[in-house]
């Protein structure tokens, strides 16, 4: 049936389908768009500035650390080790260790399992292989998130635990008591907490219910996928996930809002008994990096600055992997979303940063 055009009512209806009411997201758009052609008219060469420092920002890591340095091939050998050390019954052996220390706390043992994989390996091999062990060991979502946050809570780079234990013997402390407290003491104490305080959706699980976790491939082709698993995790995951957050510091470093950030960084670095330029050195770039710098002057500077450093790098950081690769990497092996794994690894690294403090300030009266 036709509407007459004479019908006053009829049009009114058809104005009011045409019209649609502007969207928050078409106002922010139509503000960005007028702030571009601004810049166009009255500093035309603004944009291509600010194009220029991303890339400044994004490629000396994306290339010169992942794809051609030595972090994207320890990536790779990360893998590669992890997968053997679940071929050979690493995982199971684990499980049959920390069932009877988890039973205290009726908490899933499995979730020691990436912190574990953290220390030995890699932190982006931790989460791609354990965050399916959790799954399969019928893991809650609070469970994972515990684990995330207890896994970096440890170092991601056995040459970062090796590196600091060169600067604590430099600077006269002892390092069994430290290494005691900083590393293997938060695998316990970081379950217990989270599991009363924050995360409390956790069940203990015994050894009987779990399903066995080594792998029955053979060798070779356990290997060799491994080795695949460990350029897909690398080129698809991590790189995509580094090259956003180091977009994001570029762009802050072109308007001028970076510098004060990492000045003000190293304001509290100091007021938590951390070393300032190689705790930075650790939250932004590398706590490997921070370690071989901190050795050659632990010597030098007052100790509990040293077991501040080493405690802060012995952690999941840098930022970019707490913002951009532990999210990714978890949302892609486990049940949690980006959110809530960046969440949990959030809140394990202000419980690392606290743990540094302590540590430092208490501790390092008697261990010196």
């Amino acid at each position: 049936m036709k509407t007459s055009l004479s019908d006053p009512q009829a049009g009114e209806k058809t104005l009011s389908i045409a019209k649609r009411a502007w969207r928050r997201i078409e106002i922010v758009g139509l503000v960005l768009l007028g702030i571009c052609l601004l810049f166009l008219l009255f500093s035309p060469t603004s944009l291509a500035g600010l194009f220029n420092a991303i890339i400044d920002s994004v490629r000396p890591v994306v290339v010169d650390v992942f794809l051609t340095g030595v972090v994207g091939t320890a990536i790779i050998v990360s893998v590669i080790i992890g997968r053997l050390l679940e071929r050979l019954g690493f995982t199971d052996a684990l499980m049959r260790i920390f069932v009877p220390a988890m039973k205290l706390f009726k908490v899933n043992p499995a979730v020691i399992i990436p912190s574990i994989y953290n220390i030995f390996g890699d932190i982006n091999a931790a989460g791609k292989i354990s965050g399916p062990i959790l799954k399969r060991a019928g893991a809650t979502k609070d469970e994972q998130k515990l684990a995330v946050a207890t896994m970096v809570q440890s170092q991601q780079s056995f040459s970062t635990f090796m590196l600091g234990l060169m600067a604590l013997a430099f600077a006269g402390v002892n390092v069994f008591i430290v290494v005691l407290l900083a590393v293997f003491l938060p695998l316990l104490i970081g379950p217990f907490l989270l599991s009363k305080l924050v995360y409390r959706d956790v069940r203990h699980v015994d050894i009987g219910q779990l399903p066995a976790f080594t792998p029955d491939r053979e060798f070779i082709p356990t290997l060799f996928r491994a080795a695949r698993e460990g350029v897909e995790l690398l080129l698809l995951i991590l790189i995509p996930a580094v090259a956003l957050v180091f977009a994001v510091i570029g762009v802050l470093d072109y308007i001028g809002v970076w510098a004060p950030v990492e000045s003000g960084l190293g304001w509290v670095m100091l007021h938590l008994n951390i070393h300032p330029e190689t705790g930075v050195l650790s939250v932004l770039v590398s706590p490997t990096l921070a370690m071989g710098q901190l050795q050659s002057i632990a010597s030098e500077i007052d100790p509990s600055l040293v077991v501040g450093s080493f405690v802060l790098a012995s952690s999941g950081l840098p930022l970019s992997a707490i913002f951009g690769q532990v999210p990714v990497v978890w949302s892609e092996s486990s049940d949690l979303t980006e959110r809530e794994a960046m969440g949990a690894a959030v809140l394990g690294i202000l419980m690392r940063v606290i743990t540094a403090f302590l540590i430092a300030f208490f501790v390092t009266p008697f261990v010196v």
